[in-house]
């Protein structure tokens, strides 16, 4: 690998979006699509000033990149909001995570097999692997001052603590896929997932109590400023992701509980530190990443897919999350413009690279897998940068309207 050539544009690509900040959320672009462009532009189909191999056979890169890259993430959504937030959320999220995400999969593992034509072991693991919101993506459009003055406090913190949440819960999902694609049987399955998830919700909550009374004495002796303090967050979601890995449970869920113990215990002046490392991921963190996806993209996988390829993408876009949000909406206490927008804006990001590496590496490559779900993550990074802008202004538009039309009808 090039690393010299990714650092380079890497370094690039962060100064223009530097220079362009004050404007990128009013435009159709993103962090992540842009070094996605910046990869495709220079990997072996174009330039090939960055020839690295496709995900389909490095995916043991991407999958350490997208851990890492999780792992920081998670910790800035448990850390973004009160905890008192949290516990508000606590029903819709049940919502969310206990029926919304297992419905995601079901209909992503369908469509996988009515439209693609995937074997059925093959699309629960695609259906698996890309049912969980990303917080990197999702990060993107509930953040920033556009988006604190257009949308809601509510939907923006529902939908970050969602992706915080459910790129840890997903793993159950995969595990049962795994266990039906592979040798795994049922009751190896059903406790490798209660390990998983037990151990990660005692581990994360065990280490993010600690680091949350560390920082109580730290600040007794102003050791804990303003630097330190948003350092220090970023060092503890990479210990809690080391325990998590040392005790093979599920670290990015481990990490996302040991920021909501950390946010519990800690001094709470941490916060404003962490919308700056929130910012920070979205805008710069996220770059080498997509850079190295963008030039590693299997096209030769897409291209075997046929007239395939943009059905699936239509039909998981369309239908994976907008329908079931739009009947849940009561539940979940959402608007019918709500429930839409975020409907739409729960994309498929990181956390797909993170399981479909995954399961790559407990079940050898599976390029039709692999294939079919970078082509849909890659679908849904483009369209979750081109349709941000444009949403938060329909979005508020609409409400608008409705609000006209009741004030019409009181009067």
């Amino acid at each position: 690998m090039h690393i010299d050539v990714v650092l380079a544009v890497v370094g690039a690509l962060g100064v223009v979006v530097a220079a362009i900040s004050s404007a990128m959320r009013r435009l159709p672009l993103s962090e992540p699509l842009l070094g996605l462009v910046a990869g495709v532009l220079l990997g072996p189909q174009l330039l090939d000033a960055l020839p690295i191999a496709p995900v389909t056979v490095e995916h043991g890169l991407f999958h350490e990149l997208a851990r890492i890259l999780l792992a920081v993430s998670v910790m800035a959504v448990a850390l973004r909001y009160p905890i008192a937030a949290v516990r508000r959320h606590r029903r819709a999220l049940a919502v969310l995570l206990l029926v919304v995400m297992p419905a995601m999969a079901a209909i992503s593992a369908g469509l996988g097999w009515a439209v693609a034509g995937l074997p059925l072991a093959a699309a629960l693991l695609f259906g698996a692997a890309i049912c969980p919101t990303d917080p990197v993506l999702a990060s993107s459009v509930v953040t920033g001052e556009f988006a604190e003055r257009d949308l809601p406090a509510r939907d923006r913190q529902l939908l970050s603590l969602e992706s915080g949440a459910n790129d840890g819960l997903a793993l159950p999902l995969v595990v049962a896929a795994i266990a039906v694609a592979g040798p795994l049987g049922a009751g190896a399955a059903v406790t490798e997932s209660l390990w998983q998830v037990l151990g990660a919700l005692v581990a994360g909550a065990i280490v993010g109590a600690v680091g949350g009374v560390a920082l109580r004495l730290g600040a007794r002796h102003d050791a804990t400023a303003h630097g330190p303090a948003l350092l220090f967050t970023v060092v503890l979601a990479l210990g809690i992701l080391g325990v998590a890995g040392l005790l093979h449970v599920d670290g990015v869920l481990a990490v996302f509980v040991g920021g909501l113990a950390f946010n519990a215990v800690g001094t709470g002046a941490e916060r404003a530190a962490e919308v700056e490392i929130d910012e920070a991921v979205n805008r710069f963190a996220v770059l080498p990443l997509f850079v190295l996806l963008g030039a590693a993209l299997p096209w030769q996988q897409w291209a075997q897919l046929g007239w395939t390829a943009p059905a699936l993408v239509a039909a998981v876009l369309l239908l994976r999350r907008i329908p079931i949000v739009l009947l849940l909406r009561r539940p979940l206490h959402l608007p019918l413009p709500d429930a839409v927008y975020l409907g739409w804006f729960g994309p498929v990001g990181v956390s797909a690279v993170f399981y479909l590496t995954l399961e790559a590496k407990r079940l050898g490559v599976d390029e039709t897998v692999l294939g079919a779900g970078t082509l849909v993550l890659a679908a849904s990074t483009v369209a979750s940068g081109l349709t941000a802008a444009a949403g938060r202004s329909l979005y508020v538009r609409t409400c608008s309207s409705e609000n006209r039309s009741r004030g019409a009808d009181v009067h």
